[in-house]
């Protein structure tokens, strides 16, 4: 196998931030970008493009990316504007919201990745200012006893915190989720949760992708609940707002890429369903907060 087959690889999860920065990099370059950042081409590396560039599933992938950013953004502004004081970003990758976000001095942004990250982060970004107060912390959080100390010590200093777990929870199993979930809910500030959504049809379709399996073979989706809101729900955490991706990237006017006996069945489709065809909730972005 040559140098260039090996470093396009993804190795393990952390590969997945290379990965996806590099679409917030191309974004950034549109005239009618949706958002810039100009720190995400810094972050990914020629690493990052190279796995972009091999992994079939770029195309599909590079559209969630946009228009999961843009929905995440709203939330954050949303929620900030109400009165959230913490930003607690899991498994945060390399994110760069506190830079490129006009967010209040005051806020407390804290960042958990795994050292190794945030070493990268801390490495390409120091020199860079953010709008907010910035924490990085270094954690498998995995590591149930240091993840739950840590949330008691944001709990303590916060009084109303919202949690970001962005392109996470899919790479969990159902136990581990569900650990999050309890420990997340056992704080009392912790009132808010920004998460991944996705539906069974979508696991369905990506093991019949046998390529894109054998690209992902280390770093597989495994967290498949059969019936997703009743799984959180179960455990504390009611659906405040569900935007889906196919319905936000209409409204943004960047339409969802499709293959071409798709975009042949679209028309057929729309005739039998309208805009409620089961493919347009495939995928969401969903806000969480505590129930009573």
């Amino acid at each position: 196998m040559s140098t260039t087959e090996t470093n396009a690889e993804i190795k393990d999860v952390s590969d997945t931030a290379l990965w996806v920065a590099v679409f917030r990099e191309q974004e950034s370059k549109r005239p009618d970008a949706l958002f810039k950042d100009p720190y995400a081409g810094i972050l990914t590396g020629d690493r990052g493009r190279k796995i972009a560039a091999s992994m079939s599933s770029s195309i599909y992938t590079g559209w969630a990316v946009i228009i999961r950013t843009t929905i995440i953004d709203s939330f954050l502004e949303r929620l900030i504007a109400e009165g959230v004081d913490t930003v607690v970003n899991l498994g945060a990758g390399l994110d760069t919201r506190p830079y490129r976000m006009k967010l209040p001095e005051n806020l407390q942004w804290i960042e958990v990745d795994y050292p190794h990250m945030v070493k990268l982060k801390e490495d390409r970004l120091g020199k860079e200012k953010t709008t907010c107060k910035l924490e990085r912390v270094g954690l498998d959080l995995a590591d149930v006893a240091a993840r739950a100390k840590l949330l008691a010590r944001i709990n303590a200093q916060s009084k109303k915190v919202v949690v970001i777990t962005e392109g996470v929870t899919p790479y969990l199993t159902e136990d581990q989720v569900a650990s999050l979930a309890k420990d997340l809910r056992a704080q009392s500030n912790f009132r808010f949760w920004i998460t991944d959504y996705f539906s069974p049809e979508v696991f369905h379709y990506m093991k019949r992708n046998r390529k894109q399996m054998k690209q992902m073979k280390n770093a597989p989706f495994l967290f498949n609940p059969k019936n997703w809101f009743e799984f959180y729900a179960n455990l504390g955490w009611k659906d405040r707002e569900i935007r889906y991706l196919a319905d936000q990237s209409q409204k943004l006017g960047r339409k969802m890429p499709a293959p071409w006996w798709v975009k042949l069945l679209m028309p057929l489709l729309r005739l039998r369903f309208g805009n409620d065809h089961p493919s347009r909730k495939f995928t969401a972005y969903v806000l969480l907060e505590t129930k009573p």
